[in-house]
């Protein structure tokens, strides 16, 4: 007997209950984090790379990754977390290995069709200064700037991320948004 009005839809569930269910080996459920969280995982990835092709076989490295390492998980409200982890260390391994970056007009995403074409053109060339100025920070800066803007990461969530005192993550920033506010200047 089913209760069509009671009945919960997998993709309506929780991410706890979602996270239980894939443990057990649901695909299903999977599939709805998958779903749920690709998007946030893709921009923050594409912030790493500095607007790279491997965007999507980053975010795809690190979802099949979670998949295998899904009973490691300790607590559920964490989830996002843990797949932005991973999504990091896929991104910076990427970095690391440094594979030559294509131009950033032949992977950034246009605009949305509703916007008329000079919103459209004010967007892409905000992204472009954007991209531009995270291009011109130094390494460091770079990765702990896209953590906490993109990736929502407390400073001790970066500390721990990257290995440095949170003292350091401070300073880093701090610099970051400086020289970020002095090159978008003409964008506020």
């Amino acid at each position: 007997m089913t209760y069509r009005n009671s009945e919960v839809r997998v993709d309506d569930a929780s991410d706890e209950i979602l996270l239980g269910r894939a443990v057990d080996g649901d695909t299903g459920s999977f599939a709805v984090l998958v779903r749920r969280y690709t998007p946030m995982m893709r921009a923050y990835a594409r912030r790493i790379l500095s607007g790279s092709a491997d965007v999507d076989d980053v975010v795809q490295d690190a979802f099949i990754s979670a998949w295998q390492q899904l009973h490691k998980v300790q607590d559920p409200k964490h989830l996002k977390s843990w797949l932005m982890r991973i999504t990091s260390r896929k991104a910076l391994d990427r970095v690391r290995s440094a594979r030559p970056q294509q131009d950033l007009d032949d992977v950034n995403p246009p605009a949305p069709v509703h916007h008329d074409p000079v919103r459209r053109a004010e967007a892409h060339a905000g992204l472009e200064a954007l991209d531009r100025a995270l291009a011109q920070l130094p390494d460091a800066q770079r990765r702990t700037w896209v953590l906490r803007e993109v990736g929502g990461y407390s400073y001790e969530e970066i500390s721990d991320e990257l290995g440095i005192p949170t003292s350091t993550v401070r300073g880093l920033l701090a610099r970051a948004r400086k020289d970020i506010i002095t090159r978008m200047e003409q964008w506020r």
